[in-house]
C-alpha cells in the first residue's frame, strides 16, 4: 500500500465478460473510477502523437479522410496477426499508462482513497503493476461471443479471433485475487460485486 493511503483496484477480464455491471457497482459504492477503454481513444484522437506513430507502422489506409483512425480497417490488420497486435500494443500502451498515472495522482491528490482501475489488457501493458487488488470477471466462451457479435457488430469469425487473441481463464484464474462469473444474471453479479467493493472497504479501514 502507498505512503498516501490510497488503494487501486485493477478490473479486468474477457472480451464480452461483462466488466460494467462490476465497474458500475463500485462506482456506486465511492470508488473513483477509470476508464482505460476511454483512455485508450483518447490517445488516438487526430493530430495525436500516438495516432502518428500507428500511422507510421501500420500505414496510411488505418486514417479516414477526416483524420480519425479508421478502428475497422486496424482491428482487421491486427486480430489477423498477433506479432501486430503486439507492434500496436506495445506503440499505444505507454501513452495510456501515462493517463493513468496522470490521473490516479490527481484522485490521490483530491483525497479519493478508493480507486478502480477498468482496464480490459491490465495485465498485457503491465498496469496491474499499479494494483493492490485485482479482480477478473469472465464468462463462458458462447455467451461472451454472442455478446461480442451484438456488441461491436462483428462475424462469429471476428469475435472469435478476438477472443482468441486473449489470455485464457487458467492465466486470470491464476494472476487475480478475486474471480466473477457473469453468465448472464445481471442481479447475482450486482450482488457479488457489492459485496467484494464492501469487504476491500472494510480491510481499507481496519488497516488505516
Amino acid at each position: 500500500m502507498s505512503e498516501s493511503h490510497k488503494l487501486i483496484v485493477g478490473l479486468t477480464g474477457q472480451t464480452g465478460a461483462g466488466k460494467s455491471t462490476v465497474s458500475k457497482i463500485f462506482r456506486e459504492n465511492g470508488f473513483a473510477v477509470i476508464d482505460a477503454d476511454r483512455i485508450a481513444r483518447e490517445v488516438v484522437e487526430p493530430e495525436t502523437e500516438c495516432l502518428s506513430e500507428i500511422a507510421e507502422i501500420f500505414g496510411s489506409e488505418v486514417i479516414n479522410p477526416d483524420a480519425t483512425l479508421n478502428r475497422k480497417k486496424l482491428a482487421e490488420i491486427v486480430f489477423s496477426d498477433r506479432s501486430k497486435l503486439e507492434m500496436l500494443n506495445t506503440t499505444i500502451y505507454p501513452y495510456i499508462t501515462d493517463e493513468i498515472l496522470r490521473l490516479i495522482n490527481s484522485y490521490s491528490e483530491n483525497g479519493r482513497s478508493f480507486i478502480l482501475l477498468d482496464a480490459p489488457t491490465l495485465f498485457e501493458s503491465r498496469a496491474s503493476d499499479f494494483c493492490d487488488i485485482i479482480i477478473s470477471v469472465l464468462a463462458d466462451p458462447e455467451l461472451r461471443k454472442e455478446r461480442i457479435i451484438k456488441r461491436d457488430r462483428l462475424s462469429p469469425e471476428q469475435a472469435q479471433k478476438r477472443m482468441d487473441s486473449q489470455l485464457d481463464d487458467d492465466f486470470f484464474a491464476s494472476h487475480s485475487d478475486y474471480i466473477i462469473k457473469n453468465n448472464g444474471h445481471i442481479d447475482s453479479v450486482s450482488e457479488i460485486a457489492k459485496e467484494i467493493s464492501d469487504k476491500i472497504k472494510d480491510c481499507y479501514y481496519k488497516k488505516y
